[in-house]
């Protein structure tokens, strides 16, 4: 699903990532990674897709840097980034990019 976005400037962080074999509990994680993110303090929305060979991306949208910092550092998701490194990801790549503008086709 398209995540609803306020007018830019705003923050896009894109995790791709290559999952390695088996769920080992990360789907129930990833599950409560994005109900604990929408709780979180500058949080805008998600948007999230993987394949059948497991290659998914996943685009938050953040306020501001500090929005990203608090949740980069939250506890809980302290614990799913090092099960994401030593387990679920046989490779992932994290960018965080200014969103300028945006245009597209969504409903009014």
């Amino acid at each position: 699903m398209i995540a609803p976005a306020p007018e830019p400037p705003y923050l896009a962080v894109i995790f791709s990532s290559q999952r390695t074999e088996g769920d080992q509990g990360y789907g129930a994680m990833a599950e409560r990674m994005v109900e604990l993110a929408r709780e979180q303090p500058g949080f805008l929305g998600v948007e999230s897709a993987r394949d059948a060979e497991g290659f998914g991306i996943t685009v938050s949208y953040w306020q501001d840097e500090a929005a990203i910092a608090n949740w980069k550092a939250h506890a809980e998701h302290a614990v799913a980034q090092r099960l994401g490194w030593d387990r679920w990801y046989a490779e992932f790549q994290l960018r965080v990019c200014r969103v300028e503008r945006q245009y597209g086709k969504v409903p009014r």
